[in-house]
């Protein structure tokens, strides 16, 4: 989802919700501590130079538990840092959010609220490393004479 997605559905709802891949919901009371830019340059295992660039929120658990972000305050926030940090709103955005240990999330929007979609790692150059694509096995709705499947 991108910055320019975030602020729209901010722009539509009452109260603020991220619900994590598990389907529990994190606590009401959090505080997004971050709204920012992140870049990386890296190169990958095949040798290629490649860049990233995302915007990133960090959500945080606050004991403060009388108080709850309002989309109209986060809408503001992130009015600021891309003023401030010259942030184009057609990067995607990223999460980060405490569990058991600091979780990196994309984000996705239905049903009001916000949903935490879990990362994983890949290997970006398949085709210089050696790594095969996964083999689709064509099924036959018929068994061959004397294949020993009928």
């Amino acid at each position: 989802m991108t910055l320019r997605q975030v602020k729209e559905h901010l722009a539509v709802i009452d109260t603020l919700q991220f619900q994590l891949p598990d389907g529990s919901t994190v606590p009401s009371h959090f505080h997004v501590t971050e709204v920012g830019q992140v870049s990386k340059d890296f190169i990958d295992c095949g040798g290629t130079l490649r860049h990233e660039k995302v915007v990133n929120f960090q959500l945080w658990n606050a004991d403060d538990i009388d108080h709850r972000l309002q989309p109209k305050k986060l809408k503001n926030i992130i009015q600021l840092s891309e003023k401030k940090l010259f942030i184009d709103d057609r990067l995607e955005v990223e999460v980060e959010y405490q569990g058991n240990t600091i979780g990196k999330y994309h984000l996705d929007f239905s049903d009001g609220k916000f949903h935490l979609v879990s990362t994983l790692t890949d290997c970006l150059a398949k085709d210089k490393c050696g790594i095969p694509e996964p083999q689709t096995v064509e099924q036959s709705s018929s068994c061959a004479p004397g294949s020993g499947c009928c």
